[in-house]
């Protein structure tokens, strides 16, 4: 490798150099992901049962072994409107952490709805107004998928309905406004409107909500409107190929400084922009490359640290495909933690796939303890970042802290997938001390065995 140039702090692209094509990492797994199977009949799926919520394109895109995938003309023109997201080198973090380490964020914040979720809400609205689809419904936890679709369906002339998880509904306002300014309808979930939402508040009134819910109440809604599809913001195939323009990107930056990274981490809910920045590395890995890809979760969510590989449902009520992936069981309910878009039972089949391999690994941190990273960050680097966002900022501290110690150098990549501006209610919580460390007990591991379809783990 040539001399890394750390005179630079901003690393960027010309919109010419946004990436032409999508990576497909299913192309190069050296195992692919069990099938999903359908819900009703437990048997593999075929294109034909996704038809009822998903346009043809993204079907085919869900279950394609294709390397590139084009992105057509007119998404890539709307991309322009924030890709190529700049990388930085993050000098104020390493001097104030006395690291010998070199740190580099990739700054998916500078979209029009202020996170990484906008790279696959836009080509999804573009192939359901393809296909004649008239409106989208979908489900949000912190609220940063609920805004992306909701600005692409504003773009495309579609009607956008979300079903926003309720301890996020009345902690995060302002992202329901901002969903609301993009013409979307906005449903604290669970909700009275469907069925799945009325069957979860009359065993529970109360209800903290969780994804789980949400996605049900969200394809209940699709399934029951002809013009009307589901989006899912995470989890699913053809979202972690969206996304995979953050690492392509982050590749080519790289190069510009002569620089390749020894860790690649992102914040792990359902995958999505952990797989966007680690997938194009981790091509490079399976071909013989070294480099570690490192998965961020809350102690509260567990799902790759503590769950099973196994079959499971990606929503509470069982209405979506039975999935192979780590779960903590489709019923469970996390803590009201504030990172919302982490509160989710299950994982990427590819990620978990990858993780059941070992080319990825996975870590768990505390709420209080990733507020603590969020905040020095916020001091050195000016930016305040998303609470999801900071479970990656906390792993890439702890990497530079050991590289330290070691006295070696290290360099170290990743994903800040979204600005906290909407998020400042969390930090007023941590800055009094009010903020609460939660953890996924034995108890609730031994109960996620007895909620899985299929008898049992794979």
């Amino acid at each position: 490798m040539s001399r890394v140039d750390s005179s630079v702090t901003k690393i960027f692209l010309e919109e010419r150099e946004i990436p032409k094509a999508w990576y497909n990492i299913m192309a190069d797994m050296p195992n692919l992901p069990s099938p999903g199977l359908n819900p009703q009949t437990k048997e593999p799926l075929k294109p034909q049962d996704l038809e009822a919520i998903f346009p043809q394109a993204l079907i085919e895109q869900e279950m394609t072994t294709q390397r590139w995938i084009q992105i057509p003309d007119e998404v890539r023109e709307l991309y322009k409107l924030w890709r190529p997201s700049p990388l930085y080198r993050a000098h104020r973090l390493e001097q104030a952490l006395k690291t010998p380490a070199r740190i580099y964020y990739k700054y998916e914040g500078v979209s029009p709805s202020g996170s990484h979720k906008t790279n696959t809400a836009i080509p999804q609205a573009y192939y359901n107004k393809q296909a004649g689809i008239k409106g989208l419904a979908t489900e949000t936890g912190a609220g940063q998928w609920g805004s992306a679709l909701s600005f692409a369906c504003s773009v495309f002339g579609l009607e956008c309905t979300v079903y926003m998880v309720r301890v996020s509904y009345e902690q995060k306002p302002y992202r329901r406004s901002l969903m609301q300014v993009y013409g979307a309808d906005v449903v604290a979930s669970p909700s009275p409107r469907t069925e799945a939402g009325k069957n979860v508040l009359a065993q529970d009134p109360d209800s903290l909500g969780s994804l789980g819910m949400a996605i049900s109440e969200a394809v209940e809604d699709a399934v029951g409107r002809k013009d009307t599809n589901y989006s899912l913001g995470s989890v699913l195939n053809h979202v972690g190929l969206h996304q995979s323009v953050i690492g392509l990107e982050a590749k080519a930056q790289l190069a510009k400084v002569g620089d390749y990274p020894d860790v690649v981490i992102g914040c792990c809910g359902g995958g999505s922009n952990f797989s966007g920045l680690a997938f194009p590395f981790l091509c490079d890995k399976i071909a013989g490359k070294e480099v570690r890809a490192i998965a961020v979760e809350p102690t509260a969510c567990p799902t790759l640290t503590k769950g099973h590989f196994a079959y499971d449902y990606g929503d509470n009520a069982g209405l979506t495909p039975i999935m192979m992936m780590y779960t903590l069981g489709h019923n469970f309910v996390p803590p009201g933690i504030h990172a919302g878009g982490l509160r989710y039972h299950g994982d990427s089949t590819l990620v978990s796939q990858l993780y059941h391999d070992g080319l990825i690994e996975a870590v768990a941190v505390q709420q209080r303890a990733v507020f603590e990273a969020a905040t020095l960050f916020a001091r050195t680097e000016g930016i305040l970042p998303a609470p999801e966002s900071a479970h990656a900022i906390r792993g890439a501290i702890d990497q530079a802290e050991q590289a330290r110690q070691e006295g070696k150098e290290k360099s170290i990549v990743f994903c800040l997938s979204g600005h906290g501006h909407f998020d400042l209610t969390a930090y007023e919580n941590y800055l009094a001390g009010k903020l609460e460390d939660a953890a996924y007990s034995e108890e609730q591991i031994k109960e996620v065995l007895s909620s899985l379809p299929c008898s049992g783990r794979g």
